[in-house]
């Protein structure tokens, strides 16, 4: 880069980045739209389908459906591979799961000599961390997470929390009425919406009354009907008799508007990230939330409840206790949001990824 220059990066996901969900996705747009002084290069679908498209940086277009052979994540990769010796630096957001250890053999093929920076939502499992090696400075959501990576001989590892747009979640008083709490996850084994209904059952047998509102999304392949119709069962068997189990969720402000409490027990994360993006919307909504001990989420510190994982009874005693605890309930809401506004707003999350770029490319 000559003096002057705006840098030139490649961010590369494992599809495209328009009209995608996941971690990784939500990372690189919140990265794409902090930093209005880089040129991205990143890939888009093709066809468009309408999709909302973000407005900075450099689209490239690979195919939306797969090519028979070819899946998208194949078709990111080549293209990557071409792209990154067109760039000054190689952004990429990749969960440390099944198929990283091979894609970690091929980094000097795929992404050339360019300094490459990884942030890592989660890691399932740390057995795909002994067989993977770093793809340059890794960057890790959590101080737990970058502990793990540490030990796991990936070099040079730093934290950036994510971000959450404070004034796209403004800070919301209570609602009234008869309460709602919100459990928002996915079917996922030990994912924690069986915990969050042993908990409702606990708090329901302790006097509390409330609704319970389970949000689930389901996962490629999964039956998400016959699993909500489950977790109904689960629930009428639990002895809960106000509960709404619910898909994907088009309006998260106005759900979360709607409730006084997020529980949130998951007893893995699987491949959820380490800072659930569903828990930094409440927190800056003003919705107390209960967690479990996972040592991801020591960092919310003292602005969350927490219970040992998969402790349906804990976890339902805390529940009672907050929804009987109006002054308690005010104080975390308050707690909550000035957390996420002084660890995870947006100003911090760019000024760190510049720092980051700036020291890379010096």
């Amino acid at each position: 880069m000559r003096r002057g220059e705006r840098p030139r990066v490649l961010l590369l996901t494992g599809g495209p980045l328009d009209g995608a969900e996941g971690g990784a996705v939500r990372l690189a747009g919140d990265v794409l739209g902090a930093l209005p002084n880089v040129d991205f290069v990143w890939f888009a679908r093709w066809p468009n389908r309408h999709q909302e498209v973000p407005e900075r940086g450099r689209p490239v277009r690979i195919l939306s459906r797969d090519v028979p052979g070819v899946p998208a994540r194949v078709q990111s990769a080549l293209a990557g591979a071409l792209f990154a010796r067109r760039v000054d630096l190689v952004h990429v957001f990749l969960t440390i799961g099944r198929t990283f250890p091979v894609l970690s053999r091929l980094r000097p093929l795929l992404l050339g000599g360019r300094p490459v920076v990884h942030t890592v939502p989660c890691v399932p499992d740390n057995r795909f961390l002994a067989h993977g090696r770093s793809l340059g400075t890794t960057v890790a959501l959590s101080e737990s997470m970058a502990r793990r990576l540490r030990a796991a001989d990936f070099g040079d590892v730093r934290v950036v929390p994510p971000m959450i747009a404070l004034d796209a979640w403004p800070y919301l008083p209570r609602p009234e009425g008869f309460p709602s709490v919100l459990f928002a996850g996915r079917h996922d084994p030990h994912g924690g919406a069986e915990t969050a209904i042993e908990a409702a059952a606990e708090a329901h047998r302790e006097g509390a009354r409330f609704r319970l509102v389970l949000a689930m999304r389901g996962r490629p392949g999964q039956d998400t009907a016959t699993l909500d119709e489950a977790l109904r069962e689960r629930a009428g068997a639990a002895g809960l008799p106000d509960v709404e189990v619910r898909g994907y969720v088009e309006d998260m402000h106005a759900l979360l508007a709607s409730v006084q409490v997020l529980l949130y027990p998951p007893v893995a994360l699987g491949g959820n990230p380490d800072i659930p993006f569903t828990v930094l919307q409440a927190l800056a909504t003003g919705r107390p939330s209960i967690l479990s001990d996972l040592p991801q989420f020591a960092d919310f510190g003292h602005a969350v409840l927490r219970a040992p994982a998969g402790d349906g009874r804990r976890t339902g005693q805390q529940l009672a206790w907050l929804l009987d605890q109006p002054r308690s309930w005010d104080m975390l809401a308050e707690r909550g949001r000035a957390l996420v506004e002084d660890h995870f707003g947006p100003e911090r999350f760019a000024a760190r990824y510049a720092a980051l770029y700036r020291e890379l490319l010096s």
